[in-house]
């Protein structure tokens, strides 16, 4: 895999996971999280009544926009992800005890988690990207749920869903329906297509 040794590439956001897929496929990148008003902003797409994939974009591109402010000449790579299960959305767990509400609020059913992601430079969208995969839990007991909260600690406030796929997280399932790397944050293979499509990446 060759990369360009321009543009530069920026990931507009903090996530520990979206890093780590980008540094396994190799790319060389920067990481800079945007500071927008998440919860504002899906207010706002859910009083207008937008898809789940519209919203996943228009939050995406928030965080994009505010880096590609500062460099205009870089690629920056903005991404989020919304969960659905039976029309609820769900936010980021604020704690222990919201950790384990979401966990039985989505035991045995099927939730969707929606990816959006952008590309911007040279002060435009220059690629977006919209997905949605299906993940079914299975029925989980609240002895279950105190143990897996217990043994996550920490890393479960910072998953939409309250888990890891990439963790222990991967106890909770019995169907998975999806790109691996997209449930986990970041889309992969359309990102690479792209990036091909766009120079970044020797094709």
């Amino acid at each position: 895999m060759i990369q360009a040794s321009a543009p530069a590439l920026i990931l507009a956001s903090q996530s520990a996971a979206r890093q780590s897929l980008l540094r396994a496929a190799g790319l060389r990148f920067e990481a800079m999280p945007a500071a927008v008003d998440e919860n504002a902003l899906k207010t706002s797409a859910q009083a207008e009544q937008l898809r789940a994939e519209d919203a996943a974009v228009m939050l995406a591109d928030a965080k994009a926009t505010r880096i590609a402010r500062r460099h205009p000449d870089a690629l920056v790579i903005g991404a989020d992800q919304l969960l659905l299960c039976e029309g609820q959305w769900f936010d980021k767990p604020l704690d222990a005890a919201a950790v384990a509400g979401h966990l039985r609020a989505l035991s045995g059913r099927t939730h969707h988690l929606v990816n959006g992601v952008v590309a911007h430079r040279h002060g435009q969208r220059v690629w977006q990207h919209a997905g949605r995969m299906a993940l079914t839990m299975r029925p989980l007991s609240d002895a279950f749920i105190a143990a897996y909260v217990a043994v996550e600690g920490e890393a479960a406030r910072h998953s939409v869903g309250g888990y890891r796929l990439e963790g222990p997280g991967m106890h909770l399932f019995t169907r998975i329906e999806g790109e691996h790397s997209a449930i986990l944050g970041m889309p992969m293979l359309p990102l690479l297509a792209f990036l091909r499509q766009h120079g970044v990446l020797a094709d």
